[in-house]
């Protein structure tokens, strides 16, 4: 992980498809240089971009991009999204092909990602699907975007059965990540993203989890330097996971999914929007935490030092009184799930902080009395 004195870089290695994570602040301005430096094009060439965003980011964020851009390159276009997590959508994919085919764009055509994770996750896999793939760019402007959803390759929209089950692995040409959008973030937003930020610490790093414990304040207070070392903290325990794992198919990436399970299916069950995805994942990482304590993995202690950590900044752990009578209908949509096998219910769970193990053969019905 290089660093400067304005910002610092995390490297994702995957051969050809290896690209670079750029966290600092004030680094919209001068995205187009960025844009160029990644996609190896000079000034002098021609460039096309499709900047999606969504209504709530395109002033300032995206606009900001757009501005950067216009300086150097040919032709910019801007498709503007509805927020929230309904835009995720065929729907919504097949209106941004009809933008991509209105704008003109061919195969070299870049897609630019500016806003949270819905944003990433639609523009990315329209990017992956369009002319059989264009490259593209994540500028995430939340703090769960910059520490997960616009790192790894994962696009996709949701279906009405379940989240992210129609997608695509596609890998961005880079990701800039500038923190003054936090600044603006509101406060629930903020928190969701400290959730996936609290997941790594449990299934990765226990001294991360020990850090963030002892900065609870300056989390709170959106403290500019420890942000910075979270974010870059985050991505670079992602990027060690994606270049071990990069599809999934060795088991290893399936950590990052730890309180997944649970939280996929409280989404769902509730209407996509009512619990944040931070959220989710947050009563879902407790709820796999009971079960690892009912199957003897970890102890009561360490459970309630993520209740503990979750709570001191504002996340919910406690399941929804609505959904604590839905044991059949979680069920469903828990084998739903893609680390599900064969109809076998699989979990992410801890057995200390700092390392998770995926468990297969777990049986439907004890999981669900950890609701």
């Amino acid at each position: 992980m290089a660093s400067t004195a304005s910002s610092e870089t995390v490297h994702v290695d995957l051969g050809y498809r290896s690209y670079d994570i750029v966290i600092g602040q004030s680094l919209l301005a001068d995205s187009a240089r960025q844009f160029r430096e990644w996609l190896s094009i000079t000034n002098d060439d021609p460039l096309w971009c499709m900047v999606v965003t969504d209504e709530i980011v395109h002033y300032p964020y995206a606009v900001a991009v757009e501005n950067s851009l216009k300086e150097t390159v040919s032709h910019v276009g801007s498709a503007i999204i509805v927020p929230g997590e309904k835009s995720k959508s065929l729907e919504q994919a097949s209106r941004l092909y009809d933008e991509l085919v209105t704008f003109g764009a061919d195969r070299q055509t870049v897609v630019v990602a500016v806003g949270g994770g819905v944003v990433g996750d639609l523009a990315g896999y329209v990017a992956a699907t369009y002319a059989r793939g264009l490259r593209f760019i994540q500028v995430p402007t939340t703090l769960l975007a910059q520490v997960d959803s616009s790192v790894g390759g994962k696009t996709g929209v949701n279906h009405a059965q379940g989240k992210n089950l129609i997608g695509a692995f596609h890998q961005p040409a880079g990701v800039l990540i500038d923190t003054n959008s936090l600044t603006t973030l509101p406060e629930r937003e903020y928190a969701a993203g400290l959730a996936e930020v609290i997941k790594y610490g449990v299934i990765l790093d226990g001294d991360f989890f020990d850090y963030l414990e002892a900065r609870v304040d300056g989390l709170n207070n959106r403290d500019p330097e420890i942000l910075r070392h979270v974010i870059a903290r985050s991505c670079q325990l992602k990027a060690q996971v994606v270049t071990q794992d990069e599809r999934e198919t060795t088991g290893l990436r399936a950590v990052l999914n730890y309180g997944h399970t649970f939280g996929h299916a409280f989404e769902a069950l509730t209407g996509y929007g009512t619990l944040l995805h931070g959220e989710a994942v947050a009563i879902g990482m407790i709820c796999a935490s009971r079960l690892a304590e009912k199957l003897g993995r970890i102890s009561a202690q360490d459970t309630q030092r993520q209740i503990d950590l979750l709570s001191a900044v504002e996340l919910p752990t406690e399941v929804p009184k609505e959904l604590k009578s839905m044991a059949n209908q979680i069920i469903e949509r828990m084998l739903l799930d893609k680390k599900t096998v064969a109809g076998s219910l699989r979990f992410v769970l801890p057995d200390r902080i700092g390392h998770v193990e995926t468990v297969r053969g777990v049986a439907p019905d004890l999981a669900v009395t950890c609701l």
